[in-house]
């Protein structure tokens, strides 16, 4: 895992990739590609937080990949550290002049810069790629500009793995990522009902900044503390509809085949498949019964799953 930084934590001089970068597809690498080949500086990526929306326009930006999960997800890259710049309202009104000399040329000393074609920056967001050309031109930075990669369905973007996730399409998502979905989640004390119908669940408390999937029963795979085994699962995302309609949504994982205490433990969770959507049943019983389907349906999907060569 490569370290997370600030600004004035950085190595450098740096050959920095600048954007999001959020669900890490793959048009995103091939600008990442670009920055550790032949490195002139320490290959870095630098991104803002929180996302400028959130601080110009009070819009919640849920991520597909939160820093603490991207910085595993960059080294294999060849990445050497995650760059956070703290974005606030006085960043925001830099001019794209301005910051480009105090943050990327003074502060991480870049030496060679790359973004995706649609990248803009600076005040209103007034630079794009022409003004980042202009700069760089000016400073002895090589500017570097990846083309917007497209497939059959249109351009590689995060709107994309989001619109597949919200579907409950992993399948999609994980080819647009280019790897499984997952997140992570610590198990808190829940109210026992699970365990008192014979489906004992793991009441998981997620980042509130993580982009979860559509609500719905899902087969998945679940991680105990990041250990190697994988244990087969189905997870319930959203209310109870049967036990109490006015509860908010939680992330509920039962293990299959297995009695474990996991209060107090880290889970990371790899839905495959959603088995349903959520519904009302008439009583404890009813839902017991389904859930026993759901546990069935769920094996099935998860045996497949780990059979098929790309998986």
């Amino acid at each position: 895992m490569i370290p997370l930084r600030s600004p004035e934590q950085a190595l450098t001089p740096t050959s920095l990739a600048l954007g999001s970068f959020d669900g890490l597809h793959a048009g995103h690498r091939k600008v990442i590609e670009v920055v550790v080949n032949d490195a002139p500086g320490i290959p870095s990526v630098v991104s803002f937080w929180p996302h400028p929306r959130e601080v110009l326009y009070s819009e919640p930006r849920l991520r597909l990949d939160l820093p603490s999960e991207k910085t595993s997800l960059l080294s294999p890259l060849g990445v050497e550290q995650l760059v956070l710049v703290p974005f606030n309202q006085k960043l925001a009104s830099l001019s794209a002049k301005v910051f480009f000399h105090e943050m990327l040329v003074k502060t991480l000393n870049a030496r060679r810069i790359a973004v995706g074609a649609n990248f803009r920056f600076g005040k209103n967001r007034e630079g794009d790629v022409n003004t980042l050309k202009e700069l760089g031109k000016a400073s002895q930075v090589e500017i570097l500009v990846t083309p917007i990669l497209k497939d059959e369905e249109g351009r590689m973007s995060s709107s994309r793995i989001r619109k597949a996730l919200n579907d409950g399409n992993l399948e999609t998502a994980k080819s647009l990522m280019g790897r499984p979905y997952k997140f992570r989640g610590s198990v808190v004390k829940g109210r026992g009902l699970g365990k008192q119908i014979g489906w004992p669940t793991a009441n998981l408390l997620v980042d509130g900044r993580k982009f979860l999937p559509c609500l719905g029963v899902y087969a998945a795979f679940a991680w105990i503390n990041s250990n190697k085994k994988a244990f087969p699962a189905v997870m319930n995302l959203g209310p109870q509809p049967t036990i109490d309609p006015s509860s908010p949504s939680a992330v509920e994982v039962h293990i299959l085949n297995e009695e474990k205490d996991l209060l107090g433990h880290d889970l990371i969770i790899q839905p495959i498949k959603k088995i349903r959507d959520q519904k009302r049943f008439e009583n404890i019983e009813a839902l017991s019964k389904q859930i026993g389907l759901d546990a069935q349906t769920a094996l099935n999907h998860l045996n497949l799953w780990r059979d098929m060569p790309s998986s």
